[in-house]
């Protein structure tokens, strides 16, 4: 095994290989392949946890305890593509590389490690390229780069020609659409007797104002935040997914999470719930992917597709939740987020990754509004509740409605 220096290269004794990037702090690796002017072709060249693939590099998630790692076949890195760099960033929002010193970890295909690199000096830098695998006279290597960024992981992408998205504007709390009336009871668990709701105090609007659609392609939301589902000035009424992960805290434990929708009509009742025990409701219109135990594995966790034509007409407010059915708190998580995907082509067209974390069990993500126009909203919410199961969430998601 080869211990690095900056600068540094030795050839690559197989064709694939991987680079694993430990840490006393969790950190972000992920992979991007470049052309021979430094660029990425398109975004789809940007290899990370939530696009975990691509050609002949793909991201391997550690989990809970092990790091993560980039993956290279060089024997399936198509022609044009002269370098792969491996990139790395704190988890932790704000969070620099003062006094954390990451070790990046070339291994072979048996596991067996073939060299490391541990970049000197780091401070207030919020991103690294720490090592890169590139074609030199046909043969493939890997070079000790250490290069830091203090504008964090959206400074490397937008350096090799990554599309780094603007936030959406704010937009000020929706007005409900009729009066709040009590919650039914859920017609599949013997309960009490469903109290009435109590009207939630109006949030406080946010600072800006405005509502986009997605005429300019991809929209990342914020909290409370709203994006109209309209693409050339016409409803988006197609299927859609709407995609829910997770991954255990930091060397935490396999957590298992459950992903639900709730739907209500206009005046808050609640119709039914789609969840691990009932994966389809609304006559087959909402259907649930079924349940992930761990958390485990890059992507999408839980996947609930919405047939938006289909949705009965009474229907008018969707939320969606996610439930520690196990006790553990959101605390204990690491990259939960939720994403609206064109159901046909598989594109991403809104994302909302949850930034804080409470001590709680339950989080209601985003919801899905059906205006009398005819066209769907979503607002990304991240508000948390106490509560172990969908059951629980019925009443505080209608009162968010």
């Amino acid at each position: 095994m080869t211990a690095m220096t900056p600068g540094s290269n030795i050839p690559l004794p197989t064709a694939r290989v991987a680079v694993d990037v430990a840490a006393p702090v969790r950190l972000d690796v992920s992979g991007l392949l470049l052309t021979a002017d430094g660029k990425v072709r398109s975004d789809d060249d940007f290899i990370f946890y939530n696009q975990p693939t691509g050609p002949g590099v793909t991201y391997r998630s550690g989990g809970g305890t092990a790091p993560d790692a980039i993956v290279v076949d060089t024997a399936a890195v198509p022609p044009g593509i002269e370098k792969i760099v491996v990139t790395a960033s704190p988890d932790a929002a704000g969070q620099t590389f003062q006094g954390v010193e990451p070790t990046a970890t070339v291994r072979g295909d048996d596991g067996a490690a073939i060299a490391t690199f541990t970049p000197p000096q780091l401070g207030s830098e919020t991103a690294l390229v720490i090592v890169e695998i590139y074609l030199r006279n046909g043969a493939w290597k890997v070079r000790a780069v250490g290069q830091g960024y203090a504008n964090g992981l959206a400074g490397i992408a937008t350096d090799f020609g990554v599309s780094v998205e603007e936030p959406a504007a704010p937009t000020p709390a929706q007005a409900p659409v009729a009066p709040p009336a009590p919650v039914a009871a859920d017609p599949r668990v013997a309960a009490a007797p469903a109290a009435p709701v109590t009207p939630a105090a109006p949030p406080a609007p946010p600072a800006a104002s405005g509502k986009v659609n997605l005429d300019k392609g991809r929209v990342s939301l914020q909290k409370n935040q709203t994006v109209s589902l309209v693409k050339g000035g016409r409803p988006l009424l197609s299927q859609v997914k709407m995609g829910l992960g997770w991954e255990p805290a930091f060397r935490g434990k396999d957590i298992d999470l459950d992903a639900s929708v709730i739907a209500y009509d206009g005046s808050r009742k609640h119709i039914d719930s789609c969840y691990f025990g009932k994966l389809s409701i609304l006559s087959g219109a909402i259907k649930h992917s079924g349940d992930n135990l761990t958390g485990e594995g890059a992507g999408d966790d839980e996947v609930i597709t919405v047939d938006l034509g289909r949705i009965p007409p009474e229907a008018t407010g969707l939320v969606f939740t996610v439930n520690s059915f196990t006790g553990q708190k959101f605390t204990e998580v690491a990259k939960a987020y939720c994403r609206l995907l064109d159901a046909a082509t598989g594109e991403e067209l809104v994302r909302f990754d949850l930034t804080g974390a409470e001590p709680q069990t339950g989080v209601m993500m985003a919801k899905l509004i059906k205006q009398f126009s005819g066209e769907w909203e979503m607002t990304a919410m991240g508000d948390f509740v106490k509560s172990r199961t969908v059951r629980g969430m019925v009443k505080p998601a209608a009162q968010a409605l």
